[in-house]
């Protein structure tokens, strides 16, 4: 029998760790390939890890609430057949291999040490453990849980100054110092101490689930590596109201879907990113990615959580089309059913924020994208129009934070002015739906 792992894997951009939230399976059942093996919660999606291959669950590696970095082993399956026996050369040769692994990671994969999982993290900080001083045996030299459990049976906690051996693996010794500093960099901040708050009678402790500490993380990330900064625009909504209002209830009928004000906010946005490709744009430390396709992520809430599943090429899509998605995509997100697929690809955010009737609010960036826009809630408002004249329309705030490293001031106000003047002039005359 030989025996295969199953790893943890990347399940969407910029995503670099999963939190195993049930497992589907247990040791001694036998699964064939494609079966899902877990339920595995990040930042951005939900979703089942499927098996490689057909055989019998050997190993669970990862407990339910572990939280893995891409590429670490979750289990392990026993695969028999006609290539099930390996040859003693072949297993000695493996296990040579391993050894060379674990004994030489390579330069170029030791910034990998340093970040790390929130169940590693906080098993360092109940057991003093210094971090910096162990060899983990993870993808690229990644600390994982079962590192830490294993110094802590050996009773040899590393702290600083000392240099200690890890069970079965090879000693480590104290970084330097300049080393360290350049790591730290790439490495998100650990969490402050656990605050000591009073619990009085009647308060209730609600326990942070796995994907409210992976959304966490990722906000924590955008905050700490993009300058924020942020813009707003006022635009006059009343032809767009007075159009949409015209059409929505014909179009239910017919359609089987709400025709949104969402929808057509989304296209416009997607029309001045065509006409503004800086702002379709990353950053990616010495360069800045422009991205061809112009995918927009549009954020939907559940009671405990936040998901953001991405309109794939959208300036190519009629309203119509970006409405059938939006009613699609939240469907799949309150029902459970959104895929990583659903997930991966955005290059620009739109938040419906006014959805919650807010009238000025400043996102936090969808990491690694340069900007979001926060659509607020429509409002009527009395105008002093060209004229001098006062009068009652229906005014929208469209709010933009904007990473400073990607873009500048000047180039994300023509954007905003560009998509006002395509929202003031949307009406039966100039737009069309399909």
């Amino acid at each position: 029998m030989v025996v295969e792992q199953i790893k943890m894997p990347q399940l969407g951009e910029s995503v670099t760790e999963g939190t195993i939230s049930k497992w589907l399976v247990s040791v001694g059942d036998k699964v064939n390939k494609y079966d899902p093996l877990a339920e595995v919660m990040t930042d951005k999606v939900n979703a089942e890890v499927p098996s490689s291959f057909t055989g019998v669950i050997k190993e669970l590696i990862a407990e339910e609430g572990d939280t893995l970095g891409v590429g670490e082993i979750i289990c392990s399956i026993g695969i028999e057949g006609s290539n099930a026996e390996a040859s003693p050369a072949a297993i000695d040769n493996k296990q040579e291999e391993a050894k060379n692994t674990a004994e030489a990671v390579p330069e170029a994969d030791k910034g990998n040490k340093a970040r790390y999982s929130p169940a590693v993290l906080k098993i360092s900080q109940e057991n003093g453990i210094d971090l910096t001083q162990v060899q983990g045996s993870g993808a690229g030299g990644r600390i994982t849980r079962k590192d830490l459990l294993k110094l802590i049976e050996s009773g040899n906690i590393p702290v600083a100054g000392q240099t200690v051996e890890v069970p079965n693996q090879p000693a480590v010794t104290q970084e330097p110092l300049k080393e360290v500093a350049s790591q730290a960099v790439s490495a998100p901040k650990q969490p402050a101490p656990a605050v000591n708050i009073p619990v009085a009678a009647g308060d209730i402790e609600i326990p942070v689930t796995g994907i409210r500490k992976a959304i966490a993380a990722n906000m924590l990330r955008s905050k700490h590596e993009a300058p924020h900064a942020w813009t707003m625009i006022e635009v006059d909504a009343t032809n767009l109201v007075e159009y949409r209002n015209s059409l929505k209830d014909e179009f239910k009928k017919k359609e089987g879907f709400n025709l949104t004000f969402f929808a057509f906010f989304v296209k416009a946005v997607a029309q001045a990113l065509k006409e503004f490709p800086q702002i379709n744009s990353m950053w990616a430390g010495e360069k800045i990615i422009q991205k061809k396709d112009i995918n927009i992520s549009i954020a939907v809430a559940t009671d405990d959580a936040l998901f953001v599943p991405v309109i794939k090429n959208a300036d190519e899509k009629t309203i119509k089309g970006i409405a059938r998605e939006i009613a699609e995509l939240a469907v799949k997100v309150r029902t459970g059913k959104l895929k990583s697929d659903d997930m991966q690809g955005g290059t620009f955010t739109v938040n419906n924020t006014g959805s919650f009737g807010s009238v000025q609010s400043m996102g936090i960036i969808n990491y690694p994208q340069a900007a979001i826009l926060q659509v607020e809630s429509i409002v009527k408002r009395p105008v002093v129009m060209n004229n001098g004249m006062i009068a009652v329309r229906d005014m929208v705030n469209l709010c933009m934070s904007l990473d400073h490293r990607v873009l500048d001031g000047l180039v994300c106000g023509r954007f905003l002015q560009r998509v006002k003047e395509i929202l003031e002039n949307t009406s039966k005359s100039t737009t069309s739906i399909y």
